[in-house]
């Protein structure tokens, strides 16, 4: 032990006499290449690379009788309304099967090496991904007879590409899109229809054009708050899927027929971006053009959004428009401000949506929500809302709405309840126009990065729901 504790104090002298030399040369030195890389977290090190490890589980189970749609609500699948769930069930034999439920496991693991070289500093990344999710709907009998419950259980290589540079990196392989689609969520706490239906926003048709995949991408920050990106993406279009069906242009004979347009002809999404963060403004435009690699741009589109914070005011605009050359287009806008006031909050928000399909015009549509909030007491807050949305606007009765009230009390450091009431409705000639519903949800983070929830709701129309989540990130 003695000998240990001789060599042990050695090493440490030497390295503090070492620290305190460098130090009077000026110099700062680091014992480990993590630290002079500025990585932290979960790591290993080498001589001169670090391996970052980072991943996280999902879980979430869901029960009840939930599988319907409320009529009214959605019935219009172009329209982008919110699918109000509604109860269903199937009869076989004489016995009523009404129960779903799901569960679902997602987890990730990635890891990053990374060393220095003359450009910045060079990375290899690898992230693996599993999401493993079980399906059951009236008791798995929808069809009428039974039905093997669906799931799936893949780990699939999510994320694999090398990247080098500092305030210029370059990236090659495969991982997400270098697209910038946010400064484009409404601020009113029950958000805006058709911005629920595309992920909370303003979006052009998810298929037009493609991004993320296989890429080769290019970041440069400019200073003073400007980012440029550009990019070359779905580079990995699969050229035996077919883009179209072939189908007859006479249905009488077979003389018409035009071939299927395989899914190559989409490969190949050429990607710009211009970003700025700065003096409270955030703004971007993203630049699409898909299909290139062939010579012809099959489709484009363009998304936009921008967010501006004066003192008691925040104010958003956000537009998305799409186009290919079989002349159908799309065009999606929005607009949000927030008041806040001491203890209230204000905002208002409106949407709309409209284009063309095969050079027709389809229908416009358009919406606005709002909502009122207080804090009443420390950890106590309440919100009322309400949000309205018309289907066709050059059509009577095809208008669908929501009114709110919300509770969401911290009762201690770890646990909030959170509380709501409210209606569904619409003025369409359906069997129930509207759809009274209460939930509840307790949330719990005791820390660690661990979070978990239990939420049951409740509707008029017979539907209800009992779901459970649990989380847990490591970085």
């Amino acid at each position: 032990m003695k000998l240990k504790s001789l060599i042990l104090g050695s090493v440490a002298a030497a390295g503090l006499s070492t620290a305190g030399f460098a130090a009077d040369l000026g110099v700062l030195t680091s014992l480990d290449v993590c630290d002079s890389l500025g990585i932290s977290g979960l790591t290993i090190s080498s001589a001169d690379n670090c391996l970052q490890i980072t991943g996280g589980v999902k879980y979430e189970f869901n029960w009840g009788d939930f599988n319907g749609n409320f009529n009214g609500m959605g019935v219009n699948a172009a329209a982008g309304t919110r699918n109000v769930m509604d109860n269903s069930s199937t009869t076989v034999g004489g016995t009523t099967y009404d129960n779903d439920w799901d569960s679902k496991v997602e987890s990730w693991v990635k890891f990053a090496g990374t060393a220095s070289s003359d450009f910045g500093p060079a990375s290899a990344v690898i992230k693996l991904k599993n999401e493993w999710k079980v399906e059951v709907r009236d008791e798995g009998y929808s069809t009428g007879a039974y039905v093997a419950p669906a799931g799936s259980n893949a780990v699939i290589i999510d994320e694999a590409y090398v990247s080098i540079g500092d305030t210029t990196t370059i990236m090659a392989g495969k991982k997400g899109s270098i697209a910038n689609f946010g400064d484009d969520e409404p601020f009113n706490f029950l958000g805006l229809f058709n911005s629920d239906a595309v992920d909370k926003g303003v979006m052009f048709a998810k298929d037009l054009p493609y991004d993320g995949g296989h890429v080769i991408q290019v970041v440069s920050d400019l200073g003073n708050g400007v980012v440029v990106k550009a990019g070359l993406e779905n580079l990995d279009s699969n050229a035996t899927a077919a883009f179209g069906a072939a189908v007859p242009t006479n249905a009488a004979t077979t003389a018409g027929w035009y071939n299927a347009v395989p899914g190559a002809q989409n490969a190949g999404t050429a990607i710009g971006v211009l970003e700025y963060a700065g003096d409270g403004i955030t703004a971007h435009v993203t630049g699409l053009a898909g299909g290139i690699l062939d010579g012809v741009v099959e489709n484009w589109a363009v998304h936009a959004g921008v967010t501006g914070t004066f003192d008691m005011f925040k104010v958003r605009a956000a537009g998305a428009y799409s186009a290919n050359n079989a002349n159908d287009t799309y065009w999606n806008v929005l607009g949000s401000a927030e008041a806040s006031f001491d203890m209230f909050k204000i905002a208002l928000s409106g949407e709309a949506t409209g284009g063309q399909n095969n050079g027709v015009a389809v229908a416009t549509q358009t919406g606005v929500g709002g909502s009122i909030g207080a804090t009443v007491t420390e950890g106590v807050s309440i919100n009322l809302g309400g949000r309205w949305f018309d289907e066709d606007t050059g059509t009577n009765n095809t208008e669908g709405y929501q009114v709110a009230a919300q509770l969401v009390a911290a009762v201690s450091e770890t646990i909030t309840i959170t509380g709501e009431v409210g209606v569904y409705g619409t003025n369409k000639a359906v069997a129930q126009q509207t759809d009274f519903y209460g939930a509840a949800e307790l949330a719990w983070a005791p820390g660690g990065g661990f979070t978990s929830s239990v939420k049951g709701e409740a509707h008029q129309n017979g539907a209800y729901k009992v779901t459970f989540k649990a989380a847990k990130e490591f970085k």
